[in-house]
């Protein structure tokens, strides 16, 4: 009988390597990097349920819940859960979550354990692969998938690739896992044929990882398991136990576990893989123009070779430069040498110690209800252009330090102040002020997007007394 796989999407990320188009609260994973839907919602369309695959489960940082929700909701794909992680313990936590999790339901379900910020080019290609896999997990093995070298790469860690596993055709034993090598080693493992890239996305069977986890990190299935004992649940997500879970030791699944079992197996394959994991990787997986360069957005070069260019909405122009990467958005620009690019998290650390903004948040802010762009900031006064999706509502609120003005400019606006009920539509505005208790909410079929002008002694994000909340939020926006 054919067995059900069920994918895994570790939805984690800090924002820092493609910065400034990356940010800590809406990392890469949740931008439209390679065409117009971002990569988590391509992670989730390659394993969707027409393909045979059961319902999608996402471990996901607890910041970027909202936005998971929202970008699977568009996308039309229903998810198994979200289980929220309150801290980051990198993926072998995050593995055995998703395993025991599985595990209550069928202990001998097949989990196919994938990053939502990878790009894979080849879906057939990628599918194949899975395949191949999941004959390995059914014979009990840890199954990886390993990547065809195409360059003498330094950047990824390689699998020495053994003989095949008999009955489970595509797939080999591991003999040995490589940390990255210098720029010599990896040419020898280029010209040796039978090492591949580690990609960091595996397969196996819920009760054989584990048995692996009782084997070999015992304390970190204990520490796992108490944060499961006390999760609470919150709408569609699952909440970990903060003081549990932050007592769970750190650490990735491949030292956790696959260097240390003896079941380690790899699937060799090509479906133009990468995991973008700076701008010369995101641009080596898009055709560049007859000099080399790789333009994003509205771009003016002239004697420019060699570049990748992301304008970003922005008209950017360059001229006599090579090898260089350029990103402009609305408040950063970064221009770096394409050999210091892995380099760029150098720059969001300094950021975060200067406690700036621009580490953590892009001028157009996500919340579950919609979005916000601060357009005038200011002493006494800040201008925002606000959209409230369909069907979505704020909370009902109330400032100490503001009064507020609204002016809407699209869509219809059901406006609750104190104990009025005003229906809006555009051109038309509302006052209100200091200490009103308020509520904005759009019950039409289309956006709803208004000016809002806020005046007062302080015009903080944390001035917000919420009443009511459809989205249960306490500590966060």
């Amino acid at each position: 009988m054919k067995k059900t796989i069920y994918p895994v999407i570790l939805s984690g990320g800090s924002g820092s390597r493609l910065w400034p188009l990356s940010r800590s609260k809406y990392p890469k994973q949740f931008l439209p990097l390679l065409g117009h839907k971002s990569l988590f919602v391509q992670a989730l369309e390659r394993v969707a349920e027409n393909y045979g695959f059961g319902k999608p489960l996402v471990v996901a940082n607890e910041n970027h819940r909202f936005i998971v929700n929202e970008q699977a909701d568009k996308a039309g794909i229903e998810l198994q859960s979200v289980i929220l992680e309150p801290v980051g313990r990198n993926t072998a936590p995050a593995v055995a979550v998703a395993a025991l999790q599985a595990a209550e339901i069928d202990p001998d379900a097949l989990l196919l354990f994938l990053a939502a910020d990878h790009v894979i080019l080849d879906t057939p290609g990628f599918h194949k692969a899975v395949n191949a896999a999941a004959c390995a997990a059914k014979k009990d093995y840890l199954a990886c998938f390993g990547m065809t070298p195409t360059r003498p790469e330094t950047g990824y860690g390689y699998i020495a690739e053994g003989a095949e596993i008999e009955g489970a055709k595509g797939a080999r034993i591991i003999e040995a896992f490589k940390e990255k090598p210098d720029a010599t080693t990896a040419a020898d493992y280029i010209k040796a044929g039978h090492y591949s890239w580690n990609s960091g996305m595996f397969m196996f069977a819920a009760s054989t990882i584990l048995k692996e986890f009782e084997a070999h990190q015992p304390a970190m299935l204990a520490g796992v398991k108490k944060a499961l004992a006390t999760a609470k649940p919150d709408l569609n997500f699952l909440r970990l136990g903060e003081k549990e879970f932050k007592a769970v030791p750190a650490d990735s699944i491949d030292y956790a576990i696959m260097e240390k079992t003896s079941r380690a197996a790899v699937v060799p394959a090509e479906f133009g893989w990468s995991d973008v994991g700076s701008f010369s990787a995101l641009a080596a997986v898009q055709k560049p123009d007859a000099d080399g360069n790789v333009m994003v957005g509205d771009v003016l070069a002239e004697n420019t070779k060699n570049c990748f260019v992301h304008g970003n909405g922005y008209l950017v122009s360059t001229l006599g430069v090579e090898d260089l990467v350029i990103v402009a958005t609305e408040d950063a620009v970064m221009v770096s040498k394409k050999d210091c690019d892995q380099d760029v998290k150098k720059i969001v650390e300094r950021l975060k110690k200067e406690k700036r903004s621009e580490a953590e948040l892009h001028t157009v802010v996500h919340r579950p209800w919609g979005t916000y762009r601060t357009l005038a900031l200011a002493d006494r006064y800040q201008v925002k252009e606000i959209e409230v999706y369909p069907g979505k509502r704020l909370s009902l609120q109330m400032h100490h330090h503001r009064a507020e003005h609204w002016v809407i400019v699209e869509g219809c606006a059901t406006v609750t102040r104190n104990d009025e009920t005003h229906l809006m539509s555009e051109n038309e505005s509302i006052y209100l002020p200091l200490g009103a208790k308020h509520r904005l909410e759009n019950e039409g079929k289309i956006p709803l997007r208004l000016i809002e002008v806020q005046s007062g002694s302080y015009l903080g994000e944390d001035d917000i007394v919420r009443f009511e909340d459809d989205f249960n939020r306490e500590k966060d926006l």
